[in-house]
């Protein structure tokens, strides 16, 4: 199976400029491909799955990836996707955060020197040093604004408001293709199916003003069985930082994906061959569970490493099953000063576990239902924990179905 038959299979192929095109350049490891990412914020999320995993395919046959930070249309802001203006950062807070990526990127995609490694660009390099006129004089005879409001990415914003600042992110877009297709020999660009319409707007570029072809190809969202974007929802991804989202947080998330779900995650997100996945599309009822622990056991050690990975399925077989470690379990130290009068309020308990945001989103759960201590519901709002509670391995909050932590003192 080629490469190409193997993306098909796995379903991961949207749309392409040119198939028999693209068939040949990756299959044959001539695409040297980017795919942009915009650093909105200091970490990677779940959401950027699909895009590492495809690099991490691509370059393993032969092909060159080139990681785009978007330094520079980082701050215009993509408007695809979203009814509001992204926020604006700082040039320091975008090379920052692409530092942050790099280190996060390396554990798919392998940076050097020379063919098939990859490198990591970024357009504040080429776009900050443009000067407006001779941008708009060199490239915007290029761009017909019927067919740019035409874009699916624009017009999903025209009813709420389109700014100019975000109308020339497709200007952008295309130019980076257009730079780097003449400076590092780019040839394809990758992203995923909401971008098709910038991407063409590069194509196009590049045919215009060079007379030559360049290629893209998209890959399909990843969504749960609603539509709603996996591991990359607004105020609450699944980050890849382990600092702002615990490998066993990151675990459970996987965990506990839809029963509609897991086996499209295992096909799209997965090393494992086709033919297991295959012989695993049969799995029902329990089985599927299965299919969920072998899929939050893969990602986890792709991101985390084994041990961590090994540290998240204990913990979770000890809540969940048998044969467990619960000291796995994210956890939360206090010390003496944490507790007044030798006691600390379950809600401030909550607030400083991370479990909630607040006092008030704390009382609410309470009241709701649905939180447990040492497996009992906790039905007063008023209620402290001790320090002779709190000593030793100290209490497990559960919040909702799914969500446990242990807090002692330390």
């Amino acid at each position: 199976m080629t490469l190409y038959e193997e993306l098909t299979a796995r379903g991961l192929i949207a749309q392409v400029t040119s198939e028999d095109e693209v068939r040949d350049l990756i299959d044959n490891g001539k695409a040297t491909f980017y795919i942009g990412f915009d650093c909105t914020a200091d970490s990677l999320t779940a959401g950027h799955f699909v895009a590492l995993t495809l690099m991490k395919r691509l370059q393993q046959a032969g092909n060159r990836p080139i990681a785009l930070i978007g330094g520079g249309t980082t701050m215009i802001g993509d408007p695809s996707g979203r009814t509001d203006m992204r926020k604006m950062l700082t040039k320091e807070d975008i090379d920052h955060n692409a530092e942050c990526f790099k280190r996060q990127m390396e554990k798919f995609i392998d940076f050097g020197e020379g063919p098939g490694k990859a490198m990591m660009l970024n357009n504040a390099d080429w776009l900050l040093n443009l000067n407006y006129v001779e941008l708009l004089r060199e490239v915007g005879a290029c761009f017909s604004v019927n067919n740019m409001l035409r874009a699916e990415c624009y017009k999903q914003r025209m009813e709420k408001g389109l700014s100019f600042l975000e109308f020339n992110y497709m200007i952008m877009q295309s130019y980076d293709f257009y730079h780097m297709f003449q400076t590092v020999g780019c040839n394809m660009q990758c992203g995923g199916n909401d971008q098709w319409s910038n991407m063409l707007g590069g194509t196009e570029l590049i045919r215009r003003k060079l007379g030559k072809d360049s290629h893209c190809m998209t890959i399909t969202l990843l969504t749960d069985s609603q539509g709603n974007k996996m591991g990359k929802t607004a105020g609450n991804a699944v980050w890849l930082d382990p600092n702002k989202t615990s490998p066993y947080e990151f675990y459970q998330y996987w965990r506990n994906v839809g029963d509609g779900d897991v086996m499209k995650c295992i096909r799209w997100l997965t090393f494992l061959p086709l033919e297991q996945i295959d012989e695993m599309d049969q799995w029902e009822g329990a089985q599927l569970n299965t299919a969920k622990e072998i899929l939050a056991m893969e990602l986890t050690r792709m991101v985390h490493g084994d041990e961590e990975a090994q540290k998240a399925q204990n913990a979770a077989r000890a809540l969940f099953s048998t044969g467990g470690d619960k000291s796995d379990m994210p956890a939360t130290a206090l010390s003496e000063g944490d507790l007044t009068g030798g006691a600390i309020a379950l809600l401030d308990l909550m607030v400083k576990c991370g479990l909630t945001p607040s006092r008030s989103e704390a009382r609410r759960l309470v009241q709701q239902g649905g939180v447990e201590v040492n497996g009992v519901k906790a039905s007063d709002i008023a209620a402290k924990l001790t320090a002779e509670e709190l000593s030793g391995e100290g209490v497990t909050i559960k919040k909702g179905k799914k969500v446990f932590h242990r807090a002692n003192l330390g």
